[in-house]
């Protein structure tokens, strides 16, 4: 017998996104449901995987006690990993097909009250081989960021998502979403399949050091992640604005040590 789900809430606040390279493990949380549980009750939980194209399909769901956890069959325990104490929901080893929305709910009778869901972008399909461009930025400049996606194969809305990756962090960090875009696309006569070329900007204003790192996007499109090629971005400080910055510091401690000279003048003049 088939229990329908119907999911009440869809309107989730605690949408994330989350990067991870081909073979890595990743973990996704469900931190909404465990805040909400201050009784500390027995929680009947499930999680649902929606990839690109397709209605979502249940993983996983925990009725009460640890022994009631059950993965559905399109759905490996080895793969997958739930922790019924969190409610975290771990990937091992991770696929190009694991990319897709993950939604964590709370089951209440026959239905399902979604609390949380995390975009999770695979890093494996590369759209070319290409180093990224360099770009030398004045601090206080404006830019306008490219990134160019060959061969998509499939028309309709695309999601596009920006990324920045710093020196020195290890994971990249998003810092854009564009939403669903299609309007940047062209389609490419030269094939004899309909494929399209995208490009899309970000323009990023008043540009300091902060800002310097490798652009690039990735598109949620064709049932895939596609990466476009990256921008790196090094911002450089103007000399007239680091010669000012020298002078004004030279001025405060010209300030500083005149004030502490002549304080020390008065109060020995005073014990005289």
């Amino acid at each position: 017998q088939a229990t329908l789900f119907v999911a009440l809430k869809t309107d989730i606040t605690g949408l994330q996104v989350q990067t991870v390279k081909t073979g890595n493990n990743v973990t996704m949380k469900c931190d909404q449901i465990i805040d909400n549980n201050k009784d500390n009750i027995d929680l009947n939980v499930a999680w649902y995987k929606q990839s690109l194209g397709n209605v979502p399909k249940l993983i996983v769901r925990l009725m009460g006690s640890k022994k009631n956890m059950r993965f559905s069959t399109d759905f490996t325990a080895g793969h997958f990993k739930f922790d019924g104490d969190t409610i975290d929901l771990s990937i091992n080893e991770t696929k190009e097909e694991d990319a897709a929305l993950y939604y964590c709910g709370k089951i209440s009778k026959s239905s399902v009250e979604f609390e949380s869901g995390t975009r999770l972008i695979v890093e494996a399909e590369k759209t070319d081989g290409h180093p990224p461009t360099k770009m030398v930025i004045k601090s206080g400049d404006s830019a306008t960021l490219q990134c160019s996606v060959q061969s998509l194969s499939c028309s309709g809305d695309h999601s596009v998502y920006w990324f920045r990756h710093g020196s020195g962090e290890s994971d990249p960090g998003i810092i854009f979403t564009h939403g669903n875009r299609s309007d940047q696309c062209k389609k490419s006569s030269e094939t004899v399949s309909p494929t399209q070329s995208c490009i899309y900007k970000l323009p990023k204003n008043n540009l300091s050091l902060s800002d310097a790192g490798t652009y690039y996007c990735a598109v949620a499109a064709c049932g895939h992640i596609f990466f476009g090629n990256g921008t790196e971005v090094n911002v450089t400080v103007m000399f007239y604005s680091f010669f000012i910055l020298i002078l004004f510091s030279i001025y405060i401690f010209i300030v500083i040590l005149l004030y502490v000279f002549f304080s020390l003048y008065f109060l020995i003049c005073k014990a005289l």
